[in-house]
């Protein structure tokens, strides 16, 4: 059965009904975050006045499977070492003198539950978020633990408040939850279903990825997060292979593309195969390397054919930039699988 993409799906009130629930969750991406961050005000504050009366920790450990947004934010920044670890347990060396963090949004993962357990044996400081009545809570009991309620199940809200806690006792970058939030805002804004394909950035994505297999790239640790992320929601929205990598690993791809020809017939076999498209996810990284990398794939998709496509950013903070770019790339993929339909 054929599937095919009808743009006016994305101005069609009954379509846009239909898709409601997925489209309101990410409009409710920055109320998310505000709500996480009332939520664990009053034990931020407690965990921030118990850091001050002990030394600064001989390392970080972000533990269980979102462990890997932490690393991302935290490994440029973190004045001690930081290790991510997302398997049920901790490294060997772990103890007294080290700091263990969680994500833990539904907290009902029994690997996240064990290696906090396993944190409170061993006496490390222990900061968890999680909801409060959760398995996760009831192993993070202890002396030198400290929760920090949630309620949204949101993992991006959840590392937030981790992420604010983390700033406040010097171990991480800025991560305001408010400037957070109003990033998400601004994209929930721009993107909203009410807006028409005109001025809608996130639909007209969603047309340029119709006849697509995207390759995703962001230049920065977050960018490149991001484009993961936003890469598997492209996969589950569509079916389609959107992959995302480092340049290097994208470079192949774009080069390996037929190079488009004007005189092609339009109806013969393989002429109406999916080609690659660059999506850039750019939050203003202005490395050298990241310059470099952008160049040599701009160049490469300029050769072959390959259109380009490019996703921006003016959030203030990196953790702001990353949940902007995140929620423009989840709008459209989103804005992708209403729009697509079987003959």
């Amino acid at each position: 059965m054929a599937t095919w993409f009808d743009e006016s799906r994305l101005d069609d009130a009954a379509a846009l009904e239909a898709g409601d629930g997925l489209l309101r969750a990410l409009a409710e991406s920055g109320a998310r975050v505000r709500l996480a961050a009332g939520d664990a005000a009053a034990a931020i504050e407690e965990a921030v006045g118990r850091a001050e009366g002990l030394a600064r920790p001989r390392a970080v450990i972000a533990a269980g499977p979102d462990s890997r947004l932490l690393r991302a934010v935290l490994e440029p920044w973190c004045p001690v070492p930081f290790v991510a670890w997302p398997g049920p347990a901790l490294p060997g060396w772990a103890g007294s003198l080290d700091l263990v963090v969680v994500l833990a949004p539904d907290g009902a993962d029994t690997g996240t539950a064990s290696a906090v357990a396993e944190a409170v044996r061993r006496g490390c400081q222990v900061v968890v978020a999680c909801p409060p009545a959760s398995m996760v809570a009831e192993h993070a009991a202890g002396r030198w633990s400290t929760i920090l309620p949630t309620s949204t199940r949101d993992q991006l809200a959840t590392a937030v408040i981790v992420l604010d806690y983390l700033e406040r006792v010097s171990l991480g970058p800025e991560a305001d939850a408010e400037q957070v939030a109003e990033a998400l805002d601004a994209v929930a804004i721009s993107c909203s279903p009410l807006r028409d394909l005109a001025v809608n950035p996130a639909k007209m994505l969603a047309i340029a990825l119709a006849d697509t297999n995207p390759v995703v790239w962001g230049g920065s640790v977050l960018a490149a997060r991001a484009a993961r992320r936003v890469a598997e929601s492209i996969r589950r929205a569509s079916g389609r292979t959107a992959l995302a990598g480092d340049a290097e690993h994208l470079l192949p791809v774009i080069e390996a593309t037929r190079t488009r020809d004007v005189f092609d017939d339009p109806f013969a076999d393989g002429a109406g195969e999916l080609r690659p498209m660059l999506l850039v996810l750019d939050d203003g990284a202005e490395d050298p390397v990241v310059r470099e990398q952008r160049g040599r794939l701009q160049a490469a998709a300029a050769g072959r054919g390959v259109r380009v496509e490019t996703v921006t950013t003016d959030a203030t903070t990196e953790v702001a930039r990353y949940a902007s770019l995140l929620l423009s790339g989840r709008y459209a993929a989103e804005y992708l699988r209403l729009g697509l339909v079987e003959d």
